[in-house]
């Protein structure tokens, strides 16, 4: 049987934990097996859950147990899960395949029909393999879907923002109190939403009749940056995610010389002038708007002018 494997894209990571139920059953995931490792290679203690029984076939079984084979014997598969050494090894050999600061590793294995979505914690205390099967073709579909992003929307259906599938949102409650929930894609009119399915007028009616706001929590931006207050020369911190700015309580000579300290104290932060930039819109005019979203600006932090297009001869 032929198989590829390679380093898991950021997207392909999300699928290396249990899913939603719906998110399972449109992507064909059987099940998933978690097993635990021992230094000789003598030992590989695994379990099996099952999720989609339909997905769970005899045919299935037979090629998963092929796979787990290649995985811990065959030299092509660099014997990943062999033993913990061997998947240390195999691990810091394919860094791409690193988050969480390096303290776990995803990796994509191909078949003709299946997808499997391999989690390698090597440091792990307990169990330092998860692996997660898909039909192939099923998982590219929904993932190719999942690229238009996951919609929120007024009760009445306008489009307020879109967040990549897995990203967070933030929902801040009629009391106060702020609640940061992962967004799943499931299709284009539902999503899971800090692990609760919804339809996406459903959860807006639940924002607008609980007095509760939602607003995206963009993974490209800092938790707080510096900038100048618009109105002065004086300093200000602002916070992702909250409204307004705080004082800083530090000036400049003028307006230039404010800005050039605030350029300095971001530049320690290692945030750039376009995060500082969507930053500083997304305090003043509110974080769901697309000038809140540094990929909206150049690296001098000014706005990216849309392109237009040639209309030719059109009239």
């Amino acid at each position: 049987m032929d198989m590829t494997l390679r380093p898991a894209t950021p997207a392909e990571r999300l699928f290396t934990y249990e899913q939603h139920a719906q998110i399972s059953e449109r992507c064909g995931n059987p099940g998933y097996l978690w097993g635990e490792l021992d230094n000789s290679g003598s030992i590989f203690l695994k379990s099996w859950q099952t999720f989609v029984r339909s997905q769970n076939t005899p045919e299935f079984k037979a090629e998963f147990n092929t796979v787990l084979d290649m995985l811990r014997f065959d030299e092509r598969y660099g014997h990943v899960l062999k033993n913990r050494a061997a998947m240390t090894i195999y691990c810091l050999d394919h860094a791409e395949g690193s988050f969480r600061n390096g303290f776990e590793y995803a990796f994509r294995a191909d078949t003709q029909g299946y997808s499997y979505l391999i989690r390698c914690i090597p440091t792990g205390e307990d169990n330092h393999v998860y692996v997660y099967p898909y039909r192939r073709d099923l998982l590219d579909r929904h993932m190719k879907q999942a690229e238009k992003g996951i919609r929120f929307i007024t009760p009445d259906g306008k489009e307020k923002f879109r967040v990549a599938d897995g990203d967070m949102v933030r929902i801040t409650t009629s009391e106060g109190a702020s609640l940061d929930r992962m967004a799943r894609y499931i299709d284009d009119c539902h999503a899971e939403i800090g692990g609760s399915f919804y339809h996406i007028r459903e959860f807006a009616e639940w924002m607008k009749e609980s007095s509760s706001k939602v607003i995206p929590l963009r993974p490209g931006l800092p938790e707080k940056c510096y900038a100048v207050l618009p109105s002065g020369d004086e300093i200000i911190t602002i916070k992702h995610g909250e409204d307004g700015y705080f004082h800083a309580d530090k000036y400049g000579h003028d307006r230039a010389h404010a800005q050039a300290i605030v350029d300095e104290y971001n530049g320690q932060l290692n945030v750039t002038k376009a995060q500082a930039a969507a930053m500083l819109a997304g305090s003043m005019f509110g974080w769901e708007v697309p000038a809140a979203d540094p990929k909206n600006y150049d690296e001098q932090g000014q706005p990216i002018k849309p392109k237009h297009h040639d209309r030719g001869d059109a009239r």
